[in-house]
């Protein structure tokens, strides 16, 4: 119940900031994941696609797909399965509204990738404590997926969707990093 009172609370103060205001932290908060030695490093990368308010991650994937330098993968997922399926793809305009009206790749050009092979991870989520616990949708797709995975995990959240303290359950999977607006916050579990 706590979970869900803190959702809707952040929801709410995520989705009253102006475009302007997004516009600048989303441009932040990419330049400081530009910047952390785990981005530069890593040669697949995973992304959510941005929806709704989330931080913007499009831009993100369209510029790195347009340098060819790192494996851009996304996450998808087959109808009545909890599990993310993941796709290498080559070009943004290969996605098309999928689960829940969140883009993911057209089912012809699915192109599988070996999850061991992903270096890094960002997740997406509504609340984040600078433990790197978080708060997703409630769907629990994220914590299977980075259950006993090696990537790095990093989240982008605008300054306003960090809480204090979030109480986490066995099967919630925190992040290393959480990157917002204002800082960059090494967790606790940051190797």
């Amino acid at each position: 119940m706590m979970k869900e009172k803190i959702r809707k609370e952040i929801l709410a103060k995520r989705d009253s900031l102006s475009e302007e205001e997004k516009l600048e932290k989303n441009t932040k908060i990419k330049n400081a994941l530009y910047s952390l030695e785990e981005f530069r490093k890593a040669k697949s990368i995973m992304f959510y696609v941005s929806f709704n308010n989330e931080v913007d991650t499009r831009e993100i994937i369209k510029e790195l797909l347009e340098k060819k330098e790192k494996k851009v993968i996304v996450p998808y997922v087959l109808e009545g399965n909890k599990m993310l399926q993941v796709s290498k793809i080559n070009d943004f305009n290969n996605l098309e509204p999928g689960t829940k009206g969140i883009l993911e790749p057209k089912k012809e050009i699915v192109e599988g990738f070996d999850t061991e092979s992903i270096d890094l991870v960002i997740v997406p989520g509504t609340a984040f404590d600078r433990k790197g616990n978080r708060i997703g949708f409630g769907y629990g797709y994220y914590d299977i997926f980075l259950e006993g995975s090696n990537a790095k995990k990093i989240a982008l959240a605008y300054d306003v969707q960090l809480v204090e303290n979030i109480e986490t359950e066995d099967h919630d999977v925190p992040v290393e990093v959480v990157i917002t607006d204002k800082e960059v916050i090494l967790c606790n579990n940051h190797r």
